[in-house]
């Protein structure tokens, strides 16, 4: 099997990744497992969905280069429950597996894909949660006569049709320059 190292540290201040990517090194050896490469984010807080060698490694994977992502530990790969269950999900619907040795989470395993799908139902558990928690404040919102949505933009017909002759884009003489689409929705106009 053909595997891909992932490791990360946040900041470049006395931080080396060589003792995560040795660990790992031994580990994918007692496996048998071949190295295809080593992913390393240097300086990069694990908050960050965006990664330039966690992207590089995903795409890898997109591409199946290897067939197993091996880290030191979970918080290495990602820190949002969010990020960490899309990223995993994406792995498993491109055939890699996921390891995270510290964690001692193996995802080509039963006991690990249970794990993964128990951190799965957590993930889906915050989102309905949160999603209540904003019903509910939007609740208490319209209760207290509060005005919803962005706010409505007045523009005159003759505004509209001069903003149509110079291509519907943003206009400078428009007041508070606002965007009229080219068939003049989400606008109101004072016929």
């Amino acid at each position: 099997m053909r595997v891909a190292l992932y490791a990360r540290v946040s900041t470049c201040n006395g931080q080396n990744p060589e003792m995560q990517l040795a660990e790992l090194r031994e580990y994918a050896s007692r496996r048998g497992w071949e190295i295809f490469s080593e992913y390393v984010d240097l300086g990069i807080s694990g908050s960050k969905e965006s990664r330039p060698e966690l992207n590089r490694l995903m795409a890898d994977a997109h591409r199946r280069h290897f067939d197993v992502a091996l880290c030191w530990k979970v918080d290495r790969f990602g820190r949002s429950l969010r990020h960490l269950v899309n990223a995993l999900a994406d792995l498993d619907s491109y055939g890699v597996a996921f390891v995270s040795l510290r964690d001692n989470l193996d995802l080509s395993t039963p006991s690990g894909r249970l794990m993964f799908q128990i951190i799965g139902a957590m993930a889906e558990f915050e989102r309905s949660l949160i999603q209540e928690r904003v019903r509910a404040g939007l609740r208490n919102a319209k209760l207290k006569g509060k005005t919803l949505g962005r706010p409505r933009s007045i523009v005159s017909r003759d505004e509209m049709k001069r903003l149509r002759e110079q291509g519907g884009q943003f206009s400078r003489d428009c007041e508070n320059s606002r965007y009229v689409p080219r068939d003049g929705s989400h606008a109101s106009s004072d016929r």
